[in-house]
């Protein structure tokens, strides 16, 4: 405990712990999407274990953080299956482990955004009997195999930011538990709001070309993409403001 008798450590678990949130923001709201296809008495439940196996695998990355920068090594180059002999797009080809992570997470993201999409544009959600409820166990395997396509992430941050595992932890601790607090009121909002739940579909759809485009290196910067979806929240806030109020004066709201 001796760590904690200095500063740095504190600023470094203040600063880790919020990032850590920042970095799940895109998990919590894809567990509140997937949990919403369960039936509503077992919806909480399957975000609450959600999270936890968020947290355990988090966990158990950052104690076998050595293993975690062996995947950086690549295991194969598509360049050379295509005779492409350009030194750039060579290095960019080259294909590791921690690549093939982040190609097969990129494609579940786009193709589970895509159908998400579809169904809400199809109309299919209108008829309740039409809902496909999913199983409990299928949806927790499918938060816990995309679980580690995003704690790839926050494990690599927190690497960055701390030199003992133990500050990483706890950071992961306590950033997990505040988003098991704020998960329940997180998803009825989503999804008591179409027009939101389309936006953070759009969102999870642009963290899946942003994964596929992280494994062939090219960088997308996380600010970049964290700006655009609070700037975008932020106008659906005042769209649903400016609705709220032309409802309580009787007026219909325009489109």
């Amino acid at each position: 405990m001796e760590i904690f008798a200095q500063a740095e450590s504190w600023i470094s678990l203040i600063t880790l712990t919020f990032l850590e949130i920042v970095l799940g923001i895109d998990n919590v709201i894809f567990i509140s999407i997937l949990s919403d296809k369960l039936p509503a008495n077992q919806q909480s439940k399957g975000r609450r274990i959600g999270l936890g196996m968020a947290m355990i695998t988090r966990i158990l990355l950052l104690l076998s953080i050595s293993w975690v920068m062996t995947l950086t090594t690549p295991l194969f180059n598509l360049g050379h299956l295509f005779s492409i002999t350009d030194a750039d797009w060579v290095e960019k080809l080259a294909i590791s482990g921690r690549d093939l992570i982040l190609i097969v997470g990129g494609l579940f993201l786009i193709y589970k955004s895509t159908a998400e999409i579809h169904h809400k544009i199809e109309g299919d959600e209108e008829n309740t009997d039409n809902i496909k409820r999913h199983s409990f166990w299928g949806t927790i395997v499918q938060i816990m195999l995309l679980d580690i396509v995003f704690s790839l992430d926050s494990v690599i941050t927190a690497v960055g930011m701390a030199s003992h595992v133990e500050i990483m932890i706890i950071a992961v601790v306590i950033a997990v538990g505040i988003m098991m607090w704020a998960s329940n009121g997180v998803a009825k909002f989503v999804n008591n709001h179409p027009t939101v739940k389309m936006l953070a579909l759009s969102f999870l759809l642009l963290i899946g070309v942003s994964l596929l485009a992280e494994a062939f290196e090219q960088h997308i910067p996380k600010g970049y993409i964290y700006f655009a979806m609070a700037f975008s929240v932020l106008v659906e806030m005042l769209n649903l403001k400016m609705k709220a109020k032309a409802v309580k004066k009787g007026l219909k709201p325009k489109d």
